[in-house]
């Protein structure tokens, strides 16, 4: 039988402690240290590549006219930035294998 894929946060600091063989609070402890690499790397111009995962980079969208689908009503949707993943071949190669 398969293993279970860990679904939720505490399941996979639990899988990472294990893995690595340290406590779950270390686990914790690296996992966002990871995460503040991962975003401040984002806001640089050319993003962050988080090698055998992908590259995280920051992407502008322009405002634009929207519809509300309630209503029916037009809407302006104002520009933003948002954070945007992108995987990497080999990683894509694993998730459709």
């Amino acid at each position: 039988m398969a293993k279970k894929v860990p679904a939720t946060k505490s399941e996979i600091m639990a899988a990472i402690a294990e893995a690595a063989g340290i406590s779950k609070k270390q686990a914790v402890a690296a996992y966002e240290e990871l995460l503040k690499i991962a975003y401040a790397g984002a806001k640089g111009p050319k993003g962050i590549m988080l090698p055998g995962l992908g590259k995280m980079l920051k992407a502008k969208s322009k405002a634009r006219l929207g519809r509300n689908p309630a209503t029916g009503e037009t809407i302006k949707i104002p520009a933003r930035t948002k954070a945007k993943f992108r995987l990497c071949k080999a990683a894509k190669d694993a998730v459709l294998a």
